[in-house]
């Protein structure tokens, strides 16, 4: 695999790309996540006390951080998460699937804007989901 630069190149890449395929993606990821986890609307409603779009946007902004963030600093992302999962889960009853549904939405609608011929590009977004996929899997294991 690439080092370290060369990554982070491909995400922005790719992030690139999305944006301008797409333009904010908060809604189509939004929509993306309701679709797989539905209880997580009402929950998004609640907790929005009555400004449910100002917390989707922050949400899909943490989404963004972390797809951003993890090959330059991934033990950054892994301290956010270890702490917030567990932290979300006990304390807002939020599910730590929703998690890995936020993150798999923003990675899929970034993977759905990349070229056939962009395999360097699509191994580099498998390996972020699957190292998320791993410190969610740990960050699980801290819920009480």
């Amino acid at each position: 695999m690439q080092d370290r630069q060369a990554k982070l190149a491909l995400v922005e890449r790719g992030l690139e790309r999305a944006a301008e395929a797409i333009g904010d993606i908060t809604a189509p990821l939004m929509a993306r996540f309701y679709a797989a986890h539905p209880a997580a609307e009402a929950s998004f409603e609640h907790h929005g006390l009555g400004k449910r779009a100002l917390l989707e946007a922050e949400m899909v902004g943490n989404v963004l951080y972390c797809l951003m963030t993890w090959f330059e600093r991934p033990e950054e992302i892994r301290i956010i998460l270890y702490d917030s999962v567990p932290h979300h889960q006990e304390t807002l009853k939020v599910e730590a699937g929703w998690y890995e549904g936020m993150l798999w939405a923003g990675i899929d609608l970034i993977e759905g804007t990349l070229p056939e011929d962009a395999a360097d590009e699509r191994a580099v977004w498998e390996e972020m989901r699957a190292g998320l996929a791993e410190t969610i899997a740990k960050a699980r294991s801290f819920i009480g």
